[in-house]
């Protein structure tokens, strides 16, 4: 389509002064090859994806003010096209028997292809070159017929041009986006979520209208200097919202066919769950008894989550999966919660008894040191230590007061040792 009808002007002398026998004969050659270079253009046209859209479509909007204006110069133009190709016939006529009567058909073929000699109705001539007095018809010149064909050719193959290449930057998007929600709707069938279902209406009312676009008013979608390219951003929200329906759909789908497995595994995180519970509060227990004023966390049962739990497979039954699906990720992180809390709680409680166990171990080993020394009996040390072992084995014990008790026997241990033994 965007060849040019033609390329080349054929020459021929002012009207009055007559060309020679070889003159005559190269006007009209050159004439007739113009001709066939022009018909092969205007048919290539004519039988473009481009002109086929506009031609064969329902057109509105901007399209159809667009194509029908073009349209009709288009017919003008084959009007235009067969009155010159008449004239350019009848020169090629005369010049293959210019050898009898020589001199009045070289005077015909020169004002054929010089002079006003293409014939048109007077609404097919171009206004310019109306005449107000004219009759039904006008006669006009083949140069300014070439140069009226040529500026109406490069209209219209514009605008089919440009109709044709909307199409081919939309028409392959919409197909994709179109397999993708039509994919997307078939997963989601049964799935029953409000959220799922209305994204879904709206990608596939936005998919149609630009398809109904694309068919009637291609022109609109095209590049604009103030829009950028409406139809490739257009397309491009499309596949963004399709992209996430069948991401939704995807993942109910996963959901429904997987929502078995996952119940059990969030049921069995539960009764892990429930077990550390257990496990925190028997420590607790033990730390109550056995350390004053230990450190205790506040611990809520699991008995919620295992009621949570409970009320899944009402969720599955009813296949409410948008519902059950966010109620298993909130569990299965507030399980998670719960069971780090747990063993934080249960590790706290059991510090106070470690803290204890490993002082007591502290304390045998600084007697055992005070024996090496020869100072087993020392008064003063056996009265530091009973002190702390009383402290130590005393329950519940007083931890801060033990640690006081070890360190005094520990110091005491110590500069009996510097001091060289038994004192």
């Amino acid at each position: 389509m965007g060849t040019r009808p033609a390329t080349a002007r054929v020459r021929v002398n002012p009207v009055g002064a007559l060309m020679t026998r070889e003159q005559a004969a190269a006007a009209a050659a050159a004439a007739a090859a113009e001709r066939d270079n022009i018909q092969t253009n205007l048919l290539a046209l004519d039988a473009s994806f481009g002109k086929r859209l506009l031609a064969g479509a329902k057109l509105t909007g901007r399209t159809q003010q667009q194509w029908g204006a073009a349209n009709a110069e288009f017919t003008n133009l084959w009007e235009t096209f067969n009155a010159y190709s008449t004239v350019v016939a009848r020169a090629a006529e005369l010049a293959a028997d210019i050898g009898r009567g020589s001199a009045v058909k070289i005077a015909e073929i020169n004002r054929l292809l010089g002079g006003p000699s293409v014939r048109l109705a007077i609404a097919s001539a171009p206004l310019g070159q109306r005449e107000l007095t004219a009759g039904p018809t006008t006669d006009i010149t083949v140069t300014a017929a070439l140069s009226a064909m040529q500026r109406v050719y490069a209209r219209v193959a514009a605008i089919c041009g440009e109709a044709e290449a909307i199409w081919n930057q939309v028409a392959d998007g919409l197909q994709e986006a179109g397999a993708a929600l039509d994919l997307a709707e078939r997963k989601s069938s049964g799935l029953a979520d409000p959220d799922l279902v209305s994204a879904t209406a709206v990608a596939r009312a936005n998919l149609d209208q630009l398809r109904q676009t694309l068919n009637t008013d291609p022109l609109v979608l095209g590049p604009a200097a103030d829009q950028g390219n409406p139809g490739l951003a257009a397309v491009a929200r499309l596949r963004q919202q399709v992209t996430a329906v069948s991401a939704r759909a995807d993942e109910l789908d996963r959901l429904r066919t997987d929502s078995g497995r996952r119940i059990a595994t969030v049921a069995r995180a539960v009764a892990t769950a429930t077990t550390a519970w257990q496990d925190a509060v028997a420590a607790q227990h033990r730390a109550a008894v056995r350390i004053a004023d230990p450190e205790v966390q506040s611990l809520e049962t699991p008995s919620e989550l295992a009621g949570r739990v409970a009320g899944l497979p009402k969720l599955q039954q009813a296949a409410r999966w948008g519902q059950l699906g966010a109620e298993l990720d909130a569990l299965e992180q507030d399980v998670a919660a719960a069971q780090r809390r747990y063993r934080d709680a249960h590790a706290a409680a059991a510090a106070g008894l470690e803290r204890r166990d490993e002082m007591r171990g502290l304390l045998d080993a600084y007697k055992a040191k005070a024996a090496a020394l020869g100072s087993a009996e020392d008064e003063h040390l056996t009265a530091l230590y009973e002190h702390a072992r009383d402290m130590l084995w005393t329950a519940p014990c007083d931890i801060a007061a033990a640690a006081s008790a070890v360190t005094s026997y520990q110091r005491a241990v110590l500069q009996l040792a510097a001091a060289g033994g038994r004192s």
